[in-house]
């Protein structure tokens, strides 16, 4: 099984980016997502920054896909994502219907966690627009990925996100300049003030939610590192890390001794807990509620 980076979700200062890439060349990682998919005001890097970027990392023996926005509303960022598309170097992800039927028939492509693929017609119908990779919807787990793999189009990947704050939702309000009373339209990026999101809590003072710009993420870390051996049992063929600014080198390792054997699951799992501020999850995929770990159906 092969380990992915996805796209970077934050917005970091545009130095950090280019040394976490840097660093990236050198870690045991096969696969890495480049691009912005959470807002389109977050220009710090330029497509030809990223380009430059998924060279080097080409350049190191890693495989580059180009990530497109996963909501898009004006016709500029329909015009950006037609320039990623037609990037002519990279694969793409495409993580909307638009960027897919902007690709479907020219070349083929990733299809992001994103995409609702609930079910194998799904599938078969992004296969033969072009898919040759699909990432499974987070919310989604071990049953629906089960039906999935047993018609899975032949020639079709599938990538699972296994570590990270869950990408939950998307909206057309910013989220992060609204907790700071300041509008959409000139937020100052207060973005940047949390490079691994704004953190939410109950009444209670229980870990609830993380606001990162237009996106509402998880509080609690997903992992499923204990989940490995479930994996390759279901053909899994990548397994998909998110970057975050803590621990990315831990993460990175203990991830790869665990499929290359150098690991147990279960202390590979404890490992991983000090990288997670609010804890860990792993609800979704035994069909529980997504903020549940270790709870088995």
């Amino acid at each position: 099984m092969k380990l992915s980076v996805g796209p970077l979700l934050y917005l970091w200062d545009r130095e950090a980016v280019f040394e976490f890439y840097a660093r990236l060349c050198e870690a045991p990682v096969e696969i890495v997502y480049l691009g912005e998919v959470v807002c389109a005001k977050r220009r710090q890097l330029a497509l030809s920054d990223w380009l430059d970027i998924g060279d080097r990392l080409a350049a190191a023996g890693k495989e580059v896909a180009l990530s497109t926005l996963a909501l898009s509303e004006a016709e500029s960022e329909l015009s950006a994502m037609r320039r990623i598309a037609e990037n002519g170097r990279f694969v793409v992800e495409a993580n909307d219907m638009g960027a897919v039927n902007m690709l479907s028939g020219n070349r083929p492509f990733v299809v992001g966690p994103h995409v609702n693929v609930y079910n194998n017609q799904t599938l078969q119908l992004l296969a033969e627009a072009g898919a040759q990779r699909f990432v499974l919807p987070v919310e989604l787990g071990a049953e629906v990925l089960t039906l999935l793999q047993q018609q899975r189009p032949a020639g079709m990947e599938t990538e699972v996100f296994g570590f990270g704050r869950l990408p939950l939702a998307f909206s057309a309000r910013c989220f992060t300049a609204r907790a700071h009373n300041v509008p959409k339209d000139s937020c100052d990026f207060v973005c940047a003030d949390y490079p691994d999101g704004l953190r939410l809590h109950t009444r209670d003072h229980e870990p609830f939610l993380v606001l990162n710009g237009v996106q509402v993420q998880s509080a609690r870390t997903h992992n499923l590192i204990g989940q490995i051996s479930a994996l390759e049992a279901l053909n899994v063929d990548i397994v998909r890390v998110s970057p975050q600014q803590q621990g990315m080198r831990e993460i990175i390792a203990a991830f790869r001794d665990v499929l290359d054997g150098r690991l147990q699951s279960p202390e590979a799992e404890r490992e991983l807990m000090r990288f997670a501020a609010d804890g860990t999850c792993d609800g979704y995929w035994h069909q529980q509620p997504g903020m549940d770990w270790g709870v088995r159906a």
